[in-house]
C-alpha cells in the first residue's frame, strides 16, 4: 500500500495528535526510557537488619523510652522533641534547642529510613541507630543527663519500667543497662519506613509520577544527582565533599574531620538521604537553606558545576515531591508512660 506525501504526513501528524489521549507526551515518553535501577528496590516494610522482627515487647519498650523526656536532665526533652514523627521526623528548625535552650551547631535530620543509613549523624560517628539514641542523652547541650548512672536511676525507680525492660530483654540477668535503651529505641527506628509514589513508580507503576515528576526525574538523574543520591534511600549510603566543584559558602563547620583528623575529611558529610525532603527544611549540616529551590540549586552550583534553570528546578522539586511518603500511624500515636515513683529523680533545670 503506497501513501501519498500529503497522506503520509497526514498520517504522521495524526499519531503525534493522538499521543496525548493515550496518557503521552514527548517528554514523559523520554521519562520512561530512564533507566532506575541505580535506585534500586523500593522501600521495604522495615529495615531489621536480620530481616527478623525483634520482639514486640523490645518495640514497644523502644516507642516509650523515644518519647520518654525524663531521659533528659530537666524532664522537657526526649527523642521526640527534635525528631518529632508527627513531622517527617524533624522539628524545622535550623538547629535543635537542648538542656536551658541552648542550640546545637549541625540541622537535626530526619529519623525516618535513617536506620538503613550507612552511618548516623552528619559525620557519620555512630554507626546505627542504637548508637546514635544514646549519644544526645549524655551530650550536655542536647538532653544533658550527667551520667549513664543518673539514667538508670530514672529508669529503676519506676516499676512498670523495670518490668519493660525484664520483657524486652528477657535472656539477661540485669537487663536495665544503658547500652539497652539504645538496643530498644532501635528496634523501633527500625520500623519506621515512608512509602512514597516514587516506590510504586520503581515497582512498576508508571502513572504513579506525573508528568513533571518523570521530566523531574529525567533531570535529577541526567544532571549526576544520583552520582550521591541513589539506591532505595536516595542517598545516606556514601560520604560526600561539601563543595565538590566549588567552594562550599559556610565553612565553619568541618565535617567528619572533626571525627577522624584526617585532611581529606574536611568538609565531607554523610550524604543525606532525600526521602520526605520537600517536608524536611531547612536543609544541609547547618540548616543553611530554607526553601527546597535554593538548595537544589546550591548542589547543582556547589557539588556539580551547573547552573539549573528554573524550569528544570521546578521539574526536580516536583520529583522530589514524590519522596515524600506515608507516616506510620501507629508509631505516631503517643505511649502511655510510666508514672514517676517518689525514687524519681526530680527535673533539673541547671
Amino acid at each position: 500500500m503506497k501513501f501519498s506525501k500529503k497522506t503520509f504526513i497526514a498520517y504522521v501528524l495524526g499519531i503525534f495528535l493522538i499521543l496525548p489521549f493515550l496518557g503521552f507526551s514527548n517528554s514523559s515518553l523520554a521519562a520512561e526510557a530512564i533507566d532506575v535501577s541505580i535506585f534500586g528496590s523500593p522501600l521495604p516494610e522495615n529495615m531489621y537488619p536480620t530481616g527478623e522482627q525483634p520482639s514486640q515487647a523490645k518495640i514497644d519498650l523502644g516507642k516509650q523510652l523515644y518519647y520518654e523526656k525524663r531521659l533528659s536532665k530537666n524532664a522537657d526533652i526526649s527523642c521526640n522533641s527534635c525528631h518529632l514523627l508527627d513531622n517527617y521526623g524533624v522539628d524545622n528548625k535550623t538547629t535543635s534547642p537542648g538542656h536551658k535552650a541552648q542550640l546545637g551547631v549541625r540541622n537535626s535530620p530526619s529519623v525516618y529510613n535513617a536506620a538503613a543509613h550507612i552511618a548516623q549523624f552528619w559525620d557519620g560517628r555512630a554507626q546505627n541507630v542504637e548508637e546514635q539514641a544514646l549519644g544526645p542523652i549524655l551530650n550536655p547541650i542536647e538532653m544533658a543527663m550527667p551520667s549513664e548512672e543518673t539514667v538508670l536511676a530514672v529508669l529503676n525507680s519506676m516499676p512498670e519500667y523495670v518490668a519493660a525492660f525484664d520483657r524486652a530483654f528477657p535472656d539477661q540477668d540485669e537487663p536495665v543497662k544503658y547500652e539497652n535503651i539504645g538496643a530498644a529505641i532501635g528496634a523501633f527506628e527500625e520500623g519506621l519506613v515512608t512509602p512514597a509514589p516514587f516506590d510504586r513508580y520503581l515497582a512498576g507503576n508508571s502513572s504513579a509520577l506525573t508528568s513533571q515528576q518523570k521530566e523531574g526525574l529525567k533531570i535529577f538523574s541526567e544532571s549526576g544527582c544520583t552520582a550521591c543520591h541513589n539506591g532505595t534511600y536516595i542517598g545516606g549510603s556514601m560520604y560526600q565533599k561539601a563543595g565538590l566543584v566549588s567552594a562550599w559558602p559556610t565553612q565553619k563547620d568541618q565535617g567528619r574531620f572533626e571525627v577522624t583528623g584526617q585532611e581529606s575529611d574536611r568538609m565531607v558529610f554523610k550524604v543525606p538521604s532525600l526521602r520526605n525532603v520537600a517536608m524536611t527544611a531547612p536543609y544541609f549540616h547547618d540548616g543553611a537553606v530554607n526553601n527546597l529551590e535554593q538548595a537544589i540549586q546550591w548542589m547543582g552550583k556547589y557539588q556539580l558545576g551547573r547552573d539549573l534553570s528554573d524550569t528544570q528546578v521546578q521539574a526536580i522539586v516536583a520529583f522530589l515531591d514524590s519522596l515524600t511518603g506515608d507516616l506510620p500511624a501507629a508509631a505516631i500515636e503517643e505511649p502511655i508512660l510510666p508514672p514517676s515513683s517518689d525514687r524519681t529523680p526530680k527535673p533539673d533545670p541547671n
